[in-house]
């Protein structure tokens, strides 16, 4: 059972459809692999669509169909990602080949069924990370990759920052992390993630700022991580 999952905050702003895209994402990849928030969202989106029946009345045009927009991308994630739940191959612990993973639906529209076929940017010897969309709010949508064991920079965030972990697991000072776990990080955090001996572990990450490196040595990397965020 997953520990780490969104507030109920965050989901009732998911379900509204007034989160942006970037957050969305990040909502939708941990409910493919959360039963609780997924039956916690479908609830509040049968809430969502009752207040909006209650509203018609007064609503326009325009105003009706953006709400059927929001309501008919919901059920689409709710209930493709229950129909699909029992089918979901397990990796076996002796299995460490990225192509024996399965990206999450929600990521299909940004990459294959490989992590492989992404270009990936090197950011040390055991850390890599790719940028796949920038949110036209200014965050960045990207995926990190980290070798067994390996230990990302230290770092500060300098907004808020979510995470859902893909594959594999790490730990910080807050705790253990597993595939499907939800992490939301503000500007006060700071932290030194390492990743487990067992496997590498991937994570889908949204920045909604970039992070800053801490260290003495990997300080000299933030203007680079900047730009990179700029870019995006």
């Amino acid at each position: 059972m997953l520990k780490h999952h969104p507030s109920s905050e965050l989901l009732a702003d998911y379900a509204s459809g007034s989160m942006p895209l970037s957050h969305s994402l990040c909502i939708a990849t941990h409910l493919e692999q959360c039963d609780i928030c997924r039956q916690q969202a479908h609830k509040l989106n049968q809430l969502g669509a009752q207040f909006f029946m209650q509203q018609s009345s007064t609503a326009t045009s325009a105003d009706n169909d953006l709400k059927a927009k929001v309501m008919g991308c919901l059920d689409e994630i709710v209930f493709s990602t229950d129909e699909s739940a029992s089918d979901t191959p397990k990796r076996t612990a002796a299995s460490n080949k990225v192509d024996s993973y399965k990206p999450p639906k929600a990521l299909k529209q940004f990459l294959d069924d490989s992590y492989d076929s992404l270009e990936w940017t090197t950011v040390s010897p055991s850390f890599k990370i790719t940028t796949l969309l920038k949110d036209k709010n200014g965050a960045q949508i990207a995926l990190s990759r980290v070798k067994p064991g390996g230990k990302m920079p230290h770092h500060r965030h300098t907004a808020d920052e979510l995470t859902v972990v893909l594959e594999g697991s790490f730990s910080d000072e807050g705790g253990i992390y597993k595939k499907g776990d939800f992490i939301c990080r503000d500007s006060k955090h700071k932290h030194k993630p390492v990743v487990t001996k067992d496997a590498e572990c991937i994570c889908l990450m949204v920045l909604d700022a970039p992070i800053e490196f801490t260290g003495w040595f990997t300080r000299v990397l933030n203007p680079l991580v900047r730009r990179n965020h700029a870019q995006s």
